[in-house]
């Protein structure tokens, strides 16, 4: 999902509201004016100030009801015909509710006239902000703003019609970067390299002639290279997780979801992060303070340990308060030849795990208050800057060093196609005790099983993780 479309889709909620209260006013002083009061004096008595504490309550209702009737469905683009039959069904809902609680509190107010007007209004406002919407993105479109770059493999008919169709119609926001006949292992080798210095967003297989080991190296080189993975119907018969389908030229085009994270659940995850992020930052400001007096008076050295971690976008600047003697931390900004040295020898002698990440026990570079704030988790209290910054995430797998994911295999990468997280599934099911191989799997659950019910039942069951005993590494 192109940035672009979250952010339009994510305006539309404030738009629709702006535009109900805009009917909403718009119908009221109607009512008064000269051609209305000539027609049918108004005889009844309610003040602006109270009606628009009301007509904000309605409009609140009515949000609910277009979220319902599927009006913030993130779906890629919909006829427009379609998009104004959902707006007036929303809308006679809404009527509907309206003429309800009219019978029900018969002191609300009693002008038939607001209110049929509203919902008229109401229609023709909404309706036209989604076409000044829909203008705005063609226009961007033509800019190349939130254009998919999609790859198409596959020689047949299909092939040819997409790629007419995208070329003519522009306004379908797909622009084909480059066309492979199939996806021998040549192909992939020559869309490796297309990737180093070209730009794409999409593989889509538009060839049904593809055979079954072509089409699922196709799918694993998508999900590796975190490229949305579409196909034309029935051409894929196995890993598929959850799917989406649109009609493109009269073809069925098949999305496959890797994560139920994109589209509106990445929206609201990221709402859910900053808001509980400054929530936990207020609340331990105590810990914050107290941690960093006993790091300035114990040892010297910064307060703050920075090192890169990687994630989906690259790598990132990851903070923690430093745990260690200061000429033994290893990191871009406080590393040294003796310390990179030291280190590699306590990860030959100490390390406790197998794979491309690795764990020293009874780490002799740790100071005193180091041991505590590590057994107690407080180290990676400065993380929760990193989910403000969108770094990170509260949720998500554990963060690692750019010289543990070059060790990756194929299937590790998974983990990089979310943001990493201060907690999650693979560390609250064994914190750092767990194999590298059993916490790709439970983060690999967690991506494709993603809900923000599950982020709340992680981050409840994450004290009681810390609580746990673990001897500080």
């Amino acid at each position: 999902m192109k940035k672009s479309e979250l952010i339009f889709s994510f305006l539309l909620v404030p738009l629709d509201f702006l535009m109900i209260i805009l009917a909403g006013v718009s119908a009221y002083y109607l009512r008064f004016t000269a051609l209305a009061t000539e027609i049918r004096p108004a005889i009844f008595n309610l003040p602006f100030g109270e009606y628009f504490k009301i007509l904000s309550l309605i409009a609140i209702a009515w949000l609910i009801i277009f979220a319902l009737a599927g009006l913030y469905n993130i779906k890629g683009p919909r006829h427009l015909g379609e998009e104004i039959y959902l707006i007036i069904l929303a809308c006679s809902t809404g009527l509907m509710l309206i003429v309800v609680l009219i019978f029900v509190f018969r002191e609300l107010f009693s002008s038939r006239f607001i209110v049929l007007a509203g919902w008229l209004i109401a229609i023709a406002y909404i309706a036209a902000a989604r076409i000044i919407i829909r203008s705005v993105q063609r226009i961007l479109l033509r800019f190349g703003i939130g254009v998919h770059k999609i790859v198409l493999v596959g020689s047949s008919s299909t092939a040819d019609i997409l790629i007419h169709e995208f070329s003519s119609r522009k306004n379908l926001g797909y622009e084909i970067v480059k066309r492979l006949k199939n996806f021998s292992l040549e192909s992939e080798q020559e869309m490796s390299m297309y990737l180093k210095t070209g730009q794409a967003d999409e593989i889509m297989q538009s060839d049904p002639n593809l055979s079954k080991a072509e089409a699922l190296r196709l799918f694993d080189f998508a999900d590796v290279n975190h490229l949305t993975f579409k196909y034309a119907a029935d051409l894929l018969g196995a890993k598929v997780l959850k799917t989406e389908v649109a009609e493109i030229a009269g073809i069925p085009i098949v999305e496959v979801k890797g994560t139920p994270l994109d589209g509106w659940g990445r929206i609201i995850k990221r709402i859910f992060d900053i808001i509980l992020s400054l929530f936990f930052i207020a609340l331990f400001a105590p810990v914050f303070l107290f941690t960093i007096i006993m790091i300035k008076l114990t040892s010297r050295g910064p307060v703050i340990y920075k090192s890169e971690r990687v994630y989906k976008n690259g790598v990132f600047k990851f903070y923690k308060f430093r745990s260690m003697i200061n000429q033994y931390c290893v990191g871009e900004e406080y590393g040294s030849r003796q310390a990179q040295e030291l280190e590699k020898k306590l990860i030959e002698g100490k390390n406790t795990k197998t794979g491309p990440v690795y764990k020293i026990s009874d780490d002799p570079r740790l100071t005193g208050v180091g041991k505590f704030i590590r057994r107690w988790s407080v180290d990676e209290l400065p993380q929760l800057f990193n989910i403000l910054k969108g770094d990170m995430s509260l949720v998500g797998p554990r963060p690692h060093q750019p010289r543990e994911v070059a060790k990756y295999e194929r299937h590790h990468k998974k983990v990089l196609s979310i943001k990493p997280g201060l907690t999650g599934l693979a560390q609250i099911s064994g914190r750092s005790d767990l194999s590298f191989e059993d916490e790709v799997k439970l983060d690999s659950y967690y991506i494709e099983n993603w809900s923000l019910q599950l982020d709340l039942l992680i981050l409840f069951r994450t004290p009681l993780a810390v609580v746990r005993k673990r001897k500080a590494e």
